[in-house]
């Protein structure tokens, strides 16, 4: 009875026992090249100097690294990379678009800007963008090659190093997007409507063939053009006609439908389970990553807890069996951190199977950390430094 009423507690969104927890001097220890890197990699970029920059550096710099620290201290990863992992993307929304306006003024592109290229480059245009470039040899999006904000040149170099690092781990750990869903994900305690796996697993890579099957032919980001919920939030083609605004509808749908309303029923992250072509693509380099998820079959007792938390359908009793995670795994954690009975842990490639387990996890999260912070922390910096702005002076825009 003991057992499974604190199964039930679990699946219920408990946490599961606590696990030895390391000292706080030893904690600290191991944290220290963290905090150096990230005050290297905060304070190295070019910044507005002033005691409102100041104090929202010092916040990031702070908040981040407390964050590692309890990853840490506690032994313990997905409670703590979320917190981040949505602070990141709410930060985001709030300084993307700032910019967009400081810039041109509006969050629209005119025909204007999609001329000059002035279009930011977004990581979910990677997969519609390969095949048309070794193709013809042309980018088929409104981006500038390299040399202005957010290029493509700069997004590319990010993702083939992120792949090799972390595989699908960018969206768990780098998506500047994936936060927003994972935070409306965790609004209810328990699912109000739940959903499986099965042959929806597969819709992403549907999705997937299609968006590059037509941006080939069309030579155009079809995607970002039709379907991707997070023009929404960030910028998107002037509505100037009726076409432009039958995609503002879609776009505005897509987000309520994918990235705020299925989460909170569902308490798993559908925009990036479902239907987004570049999670699909990036399942992929997966096999070429350093780090997956382990099961030991021998420890687990078929509770269930893995399958039904996991953000993103990656886990199962015929994945467990095969002895980890689908091709599909965020490597966010949860799964190993709910697990009662340590079945579940991360893993290096080519470690022995009897390697310590908590060895291999920090292997892991310190180079995810690093990207999650060398992505996030300029941005959250610059959200409170705006927010810090608004509340003294009444405006968020300079």
């Amino acid at each position: 009875m003991k057992n499974e009423a604190q199964r039930t507690f679990l699946s219920e969104g408990g946490q599961a026992p606590e696990r030895g927890r390391r000292s706080p001097l030893a904690a600290f220890l191991i944290c220290l090249p963290m905090m150096v890197l990230t005050f290297m990699m905060l304070f190295g970029r070019q910044r507005p100097v002033g005691a409102m920059q100041d104090i929202a550096f010092a916040a990031t710099f702070v908040f981040f690294n407390l964050m590692f620290f309890l990853m840490v201290y506690r032994q313990r990863t997905e409670r703590y990379r979320a917190v981040l992992f949505i602070v990141y993307a709410v930060a985001f929304v709030i300084s993307f678009i700032s910019q967009m306006v400081e810039l041109r003024g509006t969050m629209a592109l005119t025909q204007a800007n999609i001329l000059r290229a002035e279009a930011p480059f977004c990581h979910i245009a990677i997969p519609m963008t390969l095949i048309p470039a070794a193709l013809n040899k042309t980018l088929v999006f409104p981006a500038s090659i390299a040399g202005r904000l957010h290029s493509a040149a700069g997004m590319f170099i990010i993702w083939i190093g992120a792949s090799l690092a972390l595989g699908r781990g960018f969206c768990g750990w780098g998506c500047f997007f994936g936060g927003l869903e994972d935070g409306f994900s965790r609004i209810f305690k328990r699912p109000l409507l739940k959903l499986t796996g099965g042959p929806w697993r597969y819709l992403p890579y549907a999705v997937l063939l299609v968006v590059v099957l037509t941006a080939a032919a069309s030579l155009s980001p079809t995607y970002c053009t039709w379907l991707c919920p997070f023009k929404a939030v960030t910028e998107y083609v002037q509505v100037t006609s009726l076409t432009t605004l039958i995609q503002m509808i879609i776009f505005i749908s897509l987000f309520a439908g994918l990235v705020v309303i299925l989460p909170i029923l569902t308490k798993r992250r559908t925009q990036c389970a479902l239907f987004c072509p570049f999670g699909a693509f990036q399942s992929f380099t997966n096999k070429a990553s350093g780090c997956g998820i382990r099961a030991d079959k021998d420890k687990c007792v078929k509770c269930g807890l893995c399958a039904r938390n996991c953000p993103t359908f990656s886990i199962d009793a015929e994945s467990i069996e095969a002895g980890g995670s689908r091709l599909t795994c965020l490597k966010c954690g949860k799964c190993v951190d709910l697990c009662p009975k340590g079945a579940l842990s991360y893993h290096v490639k080519g470690a022995a199977p009897a390697a310590k387990s908590d060895v291999q996890r920090l292997l892991f999260i310190y180079p995810a950390f690093l990207f999650l912070a060398t992505m996030g922390g300029a941005m959250v910096s610059d959200a409170l430094f705006r927010i810090v702005r608004l509340v003294a002076t009444g405006h968020m825009i300079g």
